[in-house]
């Protein structure tokens, strides 16, 4: 897939006059099963065309710069892990376009001047909320006026689960909440966080459970405190494993809070520091607790290890 990171009002001559684009347009955080109608949408209709499929994002979320909302935003897909999920769909080329504060200034006709006559769009999809422009003024039946018949209009309807929409702001409640089923559900697939295996205190082979401490990758979000049930993919195999996300108030001072993730790989038992692996979150089987002493601690651990095997094999 080509990456083309644009910003206004500079870095804008960096694409091909030559190719033509069917483009679905939005910020697209998640990428979940809303925004895969919306990219498909796109997709099926450069077949049509015969032209390139594109999507357009934009980086970072319009609320850090324009610092006017109410939710706390964070990703649910950072960047790197949209594109990867982008070009796993089959995406052409996907446009990165630069949020800044000269950019939210943009009107209407401004925005559809750069950033879709001059990218030479032919066609383009969007969510029936997406709004451009300088404070949201332009919408979707706008973009058909102004688009004068030199490029189409596909708008694609609210997509419902369960009686509601399927939206950024409804997953990431879930994952505040560690409802990673309804999170799956949701996006079309577990919910995933990269990371790197580093160097932890070693206290769970003493016990009998070895973990792989992980770091994150910056900008992900980590479910609720709590034992997950997880795969996690190392050196291109997936393992199931369980995961605690806390602060070992077992072993820890209570005033000591660093959050931490380890996950007790099943059946696994190489050294792999160093190693960047995926974490996949499927179900969150209970609270992080505080034992009174190690033999309760590795009996709990051991119905956990119990549980997730019961789930996986249902799967």
């Amino acid at each position: 897939m080509n990456v083309i990171h644009l910003k206004y009002p500079y870095q804008l001559d960096k694409v091909d006059p030559s190719t033509s684009y069917s483009l679905a347009v939005g910020f697209f955080d998640g990428v979940h099963k809303g925004h895969q109608v919306v990219i498909k949408t796109a997709m099926e209709k450069a077949r049509e065309l015969n032209v390139k499929s594109a999507v357009m994002t934009f980086d970072p979320h319009p609320s850090i710069v324009l610092g006017n909302s109410n939710e706390k935003i964070f990703y649910i897909t950072p960047l790197p892990l949209k594109l990867e999920i982008l070009e796993e769909m089959g995406v052409d080329t996907t446009f990165v376009v630069q949020f800044t504060s000269d950019f939210a200034k943009l009107s209407p006709e401004e925005f559809i001047q750069y950033f879709i006559r001059d990218l030479n769009i032919k066609h383009v999809t969007a969510g029936f909320d997406f709004s451009f422009g300088a404070f949201g003024k332009g919408n979707m039946e706008l973009m058909k006026k102004l688009s004068r018949g030199d490029f189409g209009v596909t708008v694609v309807d609210k997509q419902i689960e369960d009686g509601e929409k399927i939206s950024s702001t409804r997953i990431r409640k879930c994952l505040r909440e560690g409802d990673m089923e309804t999170v799956h559900q949701l996006l079309g697939r577990p919910y995933q966080v990269p990371g790197i295996v580093v160097q932890g205190d070693k206290r769970g082979r003493t016990i009998g459970f070895p973990t792989a401490n992980i770091q994150s990758k910056e900008g992900c979000f980590i479910p609720k405190v709590g034992v997950y049930a997880v795969k996690v993919l190392v050196q291109n195999q997936l393992y199931n494993g369980i995961c605690n996300v806390g602060f070992k108030p077992t072993f820890k001072n209570p005033e000591e809070k660093q959050l931490t993730i380890e996950v007790h790989i099943l059946d696994f038992q190489k050294n792999i520091y160093g190693e960047e692996v995926k974490v996949y979150w499927y179900k969150r089987l209970r609270d992080e607790q505080k034992f009174d002493g190690i033999e309760s601690l590795k009996a709990q651990i051991t119905r956990d290890k119990e549980q997730a095997i019961e789930f996986f094999s249902k799967k």
